[in-house]
């Protein structure tokens, strides 16, 4: 990951319904959710989500895929892990070990 990668993520989730889609999203890995469904929790038009989506798609946050007749979308959670270590990579001056139960956080979980 790279300083651009980072800023179009840290871009797409500045706006409260694209993060709290993403946290949805989240909260539903490894399935996903159909596209209504996130329309339906945000309360906002097809339309207007559909702008929203394609913002978190085009940083890597979030992945679509056709499931029957319905998109499913996806976390896309290695993106997210990458975000957190490109943080944490010149972390502690010198000290890993303060960034280590970080570390250690990310591996368990993702």
């Amino acid at each position: 990951m790279d300083s651009d990668d980072a800023l179009a993520i840290f871009s797409a989730l500045s706006h409260p319904t694209r993060l709290e889609a993403f946290r949805l999203l989240l909260r539903h890995e490894p399935e996903g959710l159909a596209t209504g469904a996130l329309v339906d929790a945000s309360g906002l038009s097809q339309s207007t989500f559909s702008s929203h989506l394609a913002v978190m798609v085009k940083a890597g946050l979030v992945r679509s895929a056709k499931q029957g007749r319905q998109n499913i979308q996806r976390a896309d959670v290695r993106a997210l892990t990458d975000l957190m270590l490109y943080l944490a990579n010149d972390c502690c001056q010198g000290h890993p070990e303060l960034c280590q139960p970080l570390l250690a956080e990310l591996a368990s979980c993702c």
